[in-house]
């Protein structure tokens, strides 16, 4: 494949999140519960279409992989 034929980066971020975009309001439409997680306290929900969150876990490590590897060695 040549330079040419490539998808630029822009593109992909796009293709991304409009296929996110259209899973959710595929879950909505359904009446499935969606799973969120909040960055601020760490915690995963599954959140209804009402706007209800039941918590379902939470994070379980703290530091980025590059983090642990470079702890490891």
């Amino acid at each position: 494949m040549r330079r040419e034929e490539y998808i630029s980066d822009e593109t992909v971020v796009k293709r991304a999140n409009a296929a996110v975009r259209i899973e959710l309001e595929k879950k909505r439409a359904l009446d499935i519960p969606i799973v969120v997680y909040d960055r601020e306290t760490q915690t995963i929900y599954h959140e209804s279409d009402d706007g209800t969150r039941v918590e379902i876990g939470k994070r379980m490590r703290k530091e980025r992989y590059s983090e642990r590897i470079a702890k490891k060695a």
